[in-house]
This record gives structure tokens, C-alpha cells and sequence, in this order.
């Protein structure tokens, strides 16, 4: 195993404590800067950003309207010497301020698109101002963790902490991106304050605990807590609310956009409604970028609605589709168990039968979904004594979530009922195009797929449908035999069942194994190898993340074959198979057998407080691969989510580009595509796509009404290009 230090500014922001006496405009510029760098069209505006204490580089200027049929901005960064072009505005009357580290925000200037525009930048008044611009990471690194001596934990007449938790980094496994910052930031305004409308309370402890009961993720919440400990985690967060509404700032600070970071070109669509979350987006076929080029963005809204929003990026356009369920018993998320939230007061927000997880576009431009079509309980056909292939070998009893498919050209809704559960989707590079299913959570036990060409021929679900328990050679004869359960002991002459499931999934392009990971502490990637017959030939391998890493989440794979995946540790993680030096099957090929295949890439930002190792309080969701090279860094990049950096993670060639995203505040994604609208078109012509995926926009900055945003990456050649 290899541990990398990925390089980022660790140079800080200055903080200037006396308030700029010129306090912006309230219309344009009368004498624009005449520098001939900043060339303007109909279309765009430019000019240079100023404080009192001169031109200010690597700050943001953000342009917003509400003039067009969905709210716009557009933001890009100044240049070293303070300059800006924002290009292509469609023509509306914007709002236009400058938003930077050091900074409080300008006043608003109200202009329209081109013009030569200079921009007056507020210093802020003190350090406490200006921290109120960082990112939640910086905040939740606070956060004090217990000590490595207090595990294993005692219980809660003890030390308060889970007996179950053996050690430091299995409490922040939990506490990270495997439990409390799974759904939401930790950090934000909205989080590390107590609002008053939660009601009055004798202690901070007494807030907090009624806190997590708020609204419809009240059983999710709760459950995590439980995890770590309730008496001691209670405590701690207490405690880390308590110090900030003391006055107590984060010890480290951001550094500005500089590079590459500063040739960003962010532009935001609002989609959805404001009880609407967006688990994720999608906008092209994975295995080709040009399809669906210049057309509809989808979205899922998991548990929160039946309606999944649809951007036109070229008419600024946002509507919805409402997703179909076959039997109307299907549960929905208005029955979950809730107490009152501070913000919606006793309503029940979310109200979802289908619980859209992840969608995918196929090469015809079609949106398959994972989503729910029925109860739980599995028709006969999956269970025992079916004469379905994988039922006589498998049977399973349920499947909390199915498969769907929208066609945009028609209309028209194909739902799919399958045994196996699902959660997110990869369609494989092969004659059949077979549809390949995560199962989230790993206690299901199996891997599931979709034959498309059958599907597509014979309409026959039951038929195009099959599953596969994960099964290890561990006799090491290279084929799959009859298997011992998971808690039985070795047999010599036998392989091995093990209870897993992938949540993250991708077919690796270069040999067409599928690979996914495994929650849980240390957790796994796992390879299968079908084989002729995947019900009955494949093969499982698995990989366990040498320490100091651990908590793989959602991962992708690049065109080698190389898997990249976040760690909750702190870490962008990749495993190369073709390092491994020793057997990867017999006894021994059981998890911890192949360190060398790992590197591990500590994530930008601070460390949580008491925690030694390497890594950082990034809680990263997902890692997405750039194969075909649609945002401008190279081909094959991994780009991870900075949820807690609000950015997106990209690591090239070891060291880590911080696409921020500073407006609105709070921006938390769960996965990415990038797509290529037009090749001939220079950085134009392609982009990444991601949308704020969390469970709860109204903690993103502007509070209740405040809906999720589809971001739209692009990369330009320099911070002046048009």
C-alpha cells in the first residue's frame, strides 16, 4: 500500500479587522477598467474586482436573474490580477456581486449583459465575518473526537461510547461517511447552530437529542447515534455547538482558488421544489458522452417525492414527470416515523412510493432508474421452489427497490419487477448491453442484472432477469464449486459464501469484470467474474483497504481497469489489481491479501480534532471517473465529491483541483457525469453535471424556499476566455 500526499495551498487568507469605508455600487461602473485582456460580447460581462487594499485575485463574481422561466447564476473566478469575463449570460437583468475568502459579500449591482463592469470588494471586518464564507468542513473540524484510549467503548455506563465500536476510526467511520454525513452537510450554518424554533431546552445535550428526532429521517438519525454511543456522541456535538456560539473560529482557513481553479465556469439552474431533495443527476450514456449532447438533465428525488425534475439547460427550462408504481399498496415515506422539525413544523415533507435512487442513461437515449414498483415481499417466482435459473440456486424473499425506464421521445413509463433489490446502476460494454444492479446495503447477499437484448426482444421481465450470491474460490481450483454459508468454517474442497452487496458499481471497460464496494468498517471492493452463466459461474474476489484507510463508499473505475473509490478515512483511494504480488484465490485471498494494489490520496482540508492520522474531516460520497476526458483535466481523472469542501475533488496527477462551488453555500452532491455537447467546440462544447443532493435544502444557504441546483462544470483555457 501506498500512502500519496496530495499537494494543496495550505497559504491562508488574509482577514483585514476594519471595514472598508467604500461600500459598492448600486449600478454600474461609470469609469470601466480599459484593460485590453477584458474583452466583452453582447452576452458577457467583464471588468476587475478592487478592495481598499487593491485588486483582489481568486475571488468570485456571481451573476444571478430570476427573469428567466427557472432562476440562473453564473459564477467564474478573477484572475491574479483581479480581472473577470463572465461569458455566454442569457439576456436577462442580473444581480452581480463578488463573494471571496477574506471577503464579505458586495452589494448587489443590478446590470445587464454587455457591458464593461468593475466591482468594489468588501473586506471583512473580522475574522468571524469572513468564516462565515468557509466551507463545513472547516467548521466540522471542530468537532473533538475521543481519544484512541477510550475504545473500546464501554456502553452508556461507561464511557458513553458504543461497546461495538473497537476503535477511533470505526467511531469516525460512523461519524463520517458512513452514518451522520450520509444524508446531509454537518458543519453549515444550519448545523453547527441551534435554531430557536427547535424549542427551549435546560442543556445543549437536551437540544441535540431532540434535534435528530426532527422530521421524517428521524429512525435513520437516531440509528446512527445509537451506533456511536448515544450518551458520549451527544455530549460531543453539544459541546462543538456550544464553542462556536461562544465565539470560538476554526483553527485552519481556506485558501483561494488558485491554477487551474481559477479557469472554473459554474452555471446553476434551480430544479425541483423545496421539500424536494435530489439523491442524483444524470445527463449522457456513461459509456459515450456525446449521447443525449445539448439535451434534458434527470434527476431523482429518492424518498421525498414521485416527481423527478427534468432541466432544459438550453431553454433554462424546469419541469417534472411523476414516476409510476404497478400496485398502489406500494409503501410511501409519508408513513415514517417523524417528530416536528424546525422548519416545516409537523407536516410530513417527503411523500415517495418509488423512491428514485440513481438513473442512467442508455445509448437510445432512454433514463433507466432503480426505483420501487411494488411492496417488498418477492413474487413466487424469485422465492424457493421457483424454476427460475438463479431462484434454484439463490431464492430471495424481498427487494425494497426494482428497476423503471422513461422515455423522453414518448412518454412512455416501462416498469420492471425485479427479485434482486437495486440502488445503482452501470450498463456493461457488451453485445447485450446487460444492465448491472448495486444492491446497497450488504446484507441482501447478491448481485443482480438485467439481460437488456432479451428485455427488449420479449418483453419478459421474468425471463431477462438474474442474480448471483457473492462466492469466493476459496479452494483455489479457479472455478466455482458448492460453497460453504458465511458462518460456517473453511472446507478445503469447498468455496465460500459471504454476506456482501455492492453500493457503488462499475464494469471495468478493460476486461468486463464488475467490481462494487462494500459498506461497513474496513469494508471491501469486491471483483466478480461472471462467467458463462453468472447464476452459477461467478467468481467473487475481495480487496480490503489497508489502514490508515477504510469506509469505501460509492466508487468508479477508469479504461486500465483501476478502481477509485472515497474513503471515510479521509482519503481518494485507488486499488490496481495487476500490483497484487501474491495468490487472489485459496484460504488465505479472503480481504487483507493484496495491500500493494492500494494508494492512498489524503482529501484537501482539516483533520477533525484529536484524530492523528493522515486524511482529512472530508466525508467524500461518491468518486466518479472523467474516462473520456469531458471536463478538460485529462482522460481517466477521478473526480470525488467534496461534500464537506463543497466542491468537487478532482486528483491529477496526485494532487487534488478543488472545483469549489461558493454560491449558495452548502453544496453537498452524490455523483456526477460529465457529457460533450459539441467536440468541435472547444471548452464550450463539454462539462461535468452535478446537482446539491441534499436531504435537506433548506439548510443550504437562503433557508426554507431554497430548492436544488443543477451545477453545470465547465474549464476554460485561462480566467479571461470567452
Amino acid at each position: 500500500m501506498t500512502t500519496t500526499r496530495a499537494w494543496y495551498s495550505t497559504a491562508t487568507v488574509a482577514i483585514m479587522v476594519a471595514l472598508s469605508l467604500t461600500i459598492g455600487q448600486s449600478r454600474p461602473s461609470a469609469q470601466p477598467s480599459g484593460d485590453p485582456a477584458i474583452r466583452v460580447g453582447n452576452a458577457d460581462l467583464g471588468g476587475v474586482v478592487r478592495s481598499a487594499n487593491g485588486p483582489e485575485a481568486g475571488v468570485w463574481v456571481i451573476a444571478e436573474t430570476n427573469e428567466l422561466p427557472t432562476k440562473l447564476a453564473k459564477i467564474v473566478v478573477t484572475d491574479d490580477q483581479g480581472r473577470y469575463v463572465l461569458p455566454d449570460l442569457p439576456r436577462a437583468e442580473y444581480s452581480v456581486w463578488v463573494r471571496g475568502y477574506g471577503l464579505v459579500d458586495s452589494p448587489k449591482v443590478r446590470t445587464t449583459p454587455g457591458r464593461l463592469l468593475d466591482l468594489h470588494a468588501v473586506v471583512a471586518p473580522s475574522a468571524a465575518a469572513a468564516a462565515e464564507y468557509y466551507p463545513a468542513i472547516y467548521w466540522y473540524s471542530m468537532l473533538k473526537v475521543p481519544d484512541k484510549g477510550d475504545f473500546p467503548g464501554t456502553g452508556p455506563d461507561g464511557n458513553g461510547i458504543a461497546p461495538a465500536l473497537k476503535s477511533q476510526a470505526q467511531w469516525l467511520d460512523v461519524v463520517k461517511t458512513n452514518g451522520c454525513y450520509t444524508c446531509h452537510q454537518l458543519g453549515n450554518k444550519a448545523t453547527r447552530t441551534i435554531p430557536k424554533a427547535l424549542g427551549e431546552f435546560t442543556s445543549s445535550v437536551d437540544a441535540w437529542q431532540r434535534r435528530i428526532q426532527s422530521g421524517q429521517a428521524m429512525l435513520q438519525m437516531t440509528t446512527n447515534l445509537g451506533r456511536l454511543g448515544a450518551p458520549r456522541a451527544l455530549k460531543l456535538f453539544a459541546d462543538w455547538t456550544d464553542r462556536i456560539a461562544a465565539g470560538e473560529l476554526p483553527a485552519a482557513r481556506p485558501a483561494r482558488p488558485h491554477g487551474v481553479e481559477r479557469n472554473v465556469v459554474l452555471t446553476l439552474w434551480d430544479w425541483a421544489g423545496p421539500k424536494n431533495y435530489l439523491h442524483d443527476e444524470v445527463s449522457t450514456d456513461k459509456r459515450n458522452p456525446r449521447v443525449n449532447a445539448n439535451g434534458l438533465i434527470f434527476g431523482t428525488t429518492e424518498e421525498s417525492t414521485d416527481l423527478f425534475p427534468v432541466l432544459d439547460p438550453v431553454h433554462h427550462k424546469a419541469t417534472q414527470v411523476k414516476m409510476l408504481v404497478r400496485d398502489p399498496a406500494t409503501p410511501s415515506s409519508k408513513q415514517n416515523t417523524m417528530l416536528p422539525s424546525p422548519h416545516w413544523g409537523p407536516e410530513p415533507i417527503w411523500d415517495s412510493q418509488t423512491s428514485m435512487h440513481n438513473p442512467m442513461f442508455d445509448e437510445k437515449g432512454r433514463v433507466w432508474f432503480t426505483s420501487r414498483v411494488r411492496p417488498p415481499a418477492n413474487p413466487d417466482f424469485c422465492r424457493k421452489g421457483s424454476t427460475h435459473p438463479s431462484a434454484k440456486l439463490f431464492p430471495l424473499e424481498q427487494a425494497n427497490r426494482h428497476l423503471s425506464m422513461y422515455d423522453p421521445r414518448t412518454g412512455k413509463i416501462t416498469l420492471i419487477s425485479t427479485c434482486f433489490p437495486t440502488h445503482h446502476l452501470v450498463f456493461a460494454e457488451d453485445a447485450n448491453d446487460t444492465l448491472w444492479a448495486s444492491a446497497g446495503g450488504p446484507q441482501s447477499g447478491v448481485l443482480g442484472w438485467l439481460d437488456r437484448k432479451t428485455f427488449e426482444q420479449t418483453g419478459d421481465e421474468v425471463r431477462s432477469q438474474g442474480w448471483t450470491a457473492l462466492v469466493l474460490d476459496t479452494n483455489g481450483n479457479g472455478k466455482r464449486d458448492d460453497y460453504v454459508e458465511p458462518d460456517q468454517p473453511l472446507d478445503p474442497t469447498r468455496d465460500k459464501r459471504i454476506v456482501a452487496a455492492f453500493y457503488g458499481i462499475a464494469v471495468s471497460p478493460a476486461d468486463g469484470t464488475v467490481w462494487g464496494s462494500v459498506l461497513g468498517f474496513p469494508g471491501y471492493v469486491i471483483r466478480v467474474t461472471p462467467g458463462p452463466d453468472p447464476a452459477a459461474t461467478a467468481l467473487a474476489e475481495v480487496f480490503e483497504p489497508p489502514m490508515p484507510g477504510y469506509g469505501p463508499r460509492g466508487m468508479d473505475i477508469d479504461r486500465h481497469g483501476v478502481v477509485w473509490t472515497p474513503l471515510s478515512s479521509g482519503h481518494m483511494a485507488s486499488f490496481d489489481r495487476r500490483k497484487c504480488q501474491g495468490p487472489l484465490n485459496g484460504p488465505k485471498a479472503t480481504g487483507g491479501h493484496c495491500p500493494e494494489g492500494w494508494t492512498l490520496y489524503p482529501f484537501p482540508g482539516p483533520q477533525l480534532a484529536n484524530v492523528t492520522e493522515s486524511g482529512s474531516a472530508e466525508a467524500s460520497y461518491y468518486t466518479w471517473v472523467d474516462q473520456f476526458d469531458t471536463f478538460g483535466l485529462g482522460g481517466n481523472v477521478p473526480i470525488a465529491t467534496g461534500n464537506a469542501n463543497e466542491s468537487l475533488l478532482a486528483l491529477v496527477n496526485g494532487q487534488f483541483v478543488n472545483l469549489r462551488v461558493p454560491y449558495p453555500m452548502g453544496f453537498y452532491t452524490k455523483w456526477m457525469d460529465g457529457r460533450v455537447d459539441d467536440p468541435g467546440a472547444g471548452w464550450k462544447g463539454r462539462g461535468l453535471w452535478a446537482t446539491y443532493s441534499t436531504r435537506t435544502p433548506f439548510h443550504v444557504e437562503g433557508g426554507k424556499g431554497t430548492t436544488s441546483k443543477v451545477v453545470k462544470f465547465q474549464l476554460r483555457p485561462d480566467p479571461l476566455a470567452r
